[in-house]
């Protein structure tokens, strides 16, 4: 059975999509830690990030690190956080969260109330800002 990530990958739900290669997706999360949150996800459905195949874990660092920059910029922070959980989800992926201190790299601390709209521009503005980064 496909994950929710796969449906989301194959076009059968829709998502905030931030960027996307040949391998990889990014979108934001629907349910985020911080405003900007993002996922991170290889198009291959594995269960856990480290049985991906080195070349696809090594295309997802890649790709995600070039979000993660443009995420920086757009969401003013002093990091990205990043965690690799996966327990929500039966498909590897990396959450690149915004924050400004390590107790705000915490799902307890998820935010609600940011409309559809903001969801939006926010995606848009990091998806734009990706063609300065190297």
């Amino acid at each position: 059975m496909s994950s929710i990530f796969t449906k989301i990958i194959n076009g059968e739900i829709p998502c905030y999509k931030v960027a996307e290669d040949d391998k990889n997706i990014a979108f934001l999360d629907i349910s985020p830690i911080k405003r900007g949150h993002i996922l991170c996800v290889p198009k291959l459905e594995f269960d856990e990030l480290y049985e991906l195949p080195a070349e696809d874990y090594h295309s997802l660092m890649s790709f995600s690190q070039r979000v993660a920059q443009s995420l920086k910029r757009i969401v003013p922070c002093k990091r990205i956080g990043c965690l690799v959980l996966g327990m929500e989800v039966p498909h590897a992926h990396l959450h690149l969260v915004p924050i400004n201190a390590e107790y705000e790299l915490s799902f307890a601390n998820s935010e609600t109330g940011i409309s559809n709209d903001e969801m939006v521009a926010l995606a848009r503005a990091i998806s734009d800002d990706l063609d300065s980064v190297g």
